[in-house]
């Protein structure tokens, strides 16, 4: 029996996924690998200059957030006002120059200089991406694609033994059979050096690829016919029409939606436990444990692995069922009790890891039902500045997490004070999204929220 043919609507949204999602996929996780660097690079950094301890670096960690915050939600509506591959571009090229200018920094206020600025210059990316793909995406659609491309940051996590492969250019390595090697430098760099020139470059080049892998609107697609487009752009206006019913509700309404702050809230807790566990995690274990440099690259990598798994899980099930709260929630409250119980296993390498490893993947497997829950209840204009807004404040925990944990770690210590902090941060964002009431599967649904 022949398979029945496709209908123009489906065959439009299958060229999306693939035309769309890797670009997007490769941008983020370009992106991404910049922040897992500054965790993979910082150690050697504070061997070559003394100066740079675990509180400078979680300071300078934090002014990245602070820049990202301050243009966020002038960023999120600059692709929904005027063109999003322009806008990813712009951002792309001016984050790649100011990410291998982190090379040559000496000092404690150069390093904080450029982690502001480069802040500033990443500052939209990614909120300005989940607001693109509601211009491509139909809600039953969204949240697997929301997780194709949310699973670049576990990706980027999984690169890191190039970084520490990058890391041994310019230093004196000692064999187990006691036997020393010297790398030598490379046009006079060191290696923490050349972790972040060799992935400004790719930033760089693919952003101003961007401006011709990309299509702004559905319409203006020269890779789908007129009846795909047509098809598309009627779904996709349908599902429009349903959530501005009624009153029409202004950027400013929208800014003080309810809903729209307590996702701001539950994102700040996210990001505080998140950020800072990504900045501190390789430190943790070094510290924690004495294994050889190959193993601590793959104990770096594990959770990772976990947390990809995990995320395509989420998104696939989210879409599947069509719920996003609990799919939100869920992973949330897992990952927080894996925090909680971190500090006990100091001393056990394997219970460690699972804890980690939990961890990991309790805050990346919530990623794609909560970024679809602002479009339940917000279109257009609205859900792009809301989702800017919700982006910037909630990232301002980015800022908060890693500064807290430095400070923890240098008064202290140790980092298990600062895993009882972070996961119970975890766990107040799961209450904060559970009470949400936005349980809502479809736009038709979500006119009675």
């Amino acid at each position: 029996m022949a398979t029945a043919q496709k209908s123009p609507l489906d065959r439009a949204r299958s060229k999306a996924f693939m035309r769309l999602l890797p670009v997007l996929f490769i941008s983020y996780m370009i992106a991404y690998v910049d922040r897992v660097n500054v965790a993979v690079a910082k150690l050697t950094m504070m061997k070559d200059m003394p100066d740079f301890t675990d509180a400078v670096i979680g300071f300078g960690s934090s002014l990245f957030f602070i820049g990202y915050f301050l243009l966020e939600i002038p960023g999120s509506l600059m692709v929904e006002k005027w063109s999003a591959r322009k806008w990813i571009c712009r951002i792309m090229v001016s984050w790649g120059f100011m990410a291998g200018l982190t090379a040559f920094v000496r000092t404690p206020v150069e390093f904080y200089t450029v982690r502001f600025l480069l802040g500033l210059a990443e500052a939209g990316f990614f909120p300005g991406v989940i607001i693109y793909l509601t211009h491509w995406f139909t809600s039953r659609d969204r949240a697997k694609a929301l997780s194709y491309f949310l699973v670049a940051t576990p990706f980027a996590q999984m690169l890191s033994p190039i970084s520490n492969w990058l890391l041994k250019i310019g230093t004196t390595e000692v064999l187990k059979t006691g036997e020393t090697i010297v790398h030598p430098k490379f046009m006079g760099l060191v290696g923490w050096q050349w972790v972040y020139i060799a992935w400004a470059i790719p930033a760089i080049v693919l952003g101003i690829g961007v401006l011709w892998l990309l299509t702004d609107k559905p319409r203006q697609a020269t890779w789908l016919t007129q009846e795909e487009k047509d098809a598309l752009e009627a779904e996709l206006e349908r599902e429009r029409q349903i959530k501005t019913r009624g009153k029409r509700m202004t950027l400013l309404e929208a800014f003080r939606h309810p809903k729209v702050l307590l996702l701001c809230a539950a994102y700040f807790c996210i990001t505080t436990c998140s950020h800072s566990m990504e900045l501190f995690m390789p430190s943790v274990i070094h510290d924690w444990y004495a294994v050889s440099r190959d193993q601590f690259i793959w104990l770096i990598v594990l959770p990772p692995m976990l947390a990809l798994c995990g995320q395509l899980f989420g998104g696939w099930s989210s879409d599947h069922f069509q719920e996003r709260r609990l799919h939100a929630c869920i992973p949330l409250v897992i990952g927080g009790i894996a925090m909680l119980c971190a500090p006990a296993t100091f001393g056990n390498l394997f219970l460690t890891m699972v804890c980690l490893m939990v961890t990991f993947a309790g805050f990346k497997t919530y990623m794609p039902a909560f970024w679809s829950l602002p479009s339940l209840f917000l279109a257009e204009a609205a859900a792009a500045g809301s989702i800017g807004l919700i982006n910037s404040v909630g990232n301002l925990g980015g800022a908060f997490g890693p500064f807290i944990m430095g400070k923890i770690r240098t008064v202290t210590g140790s980092y298990q004070s600062g895993f009882i902090f972070l996961g119970s941060s975890m766990l107040l964002a799961s209450i904060i999204v559970y009470f949400l009431g936005l349980g809502a599967r479809t736009p038709k649904e979500s006119r009675k929220v």
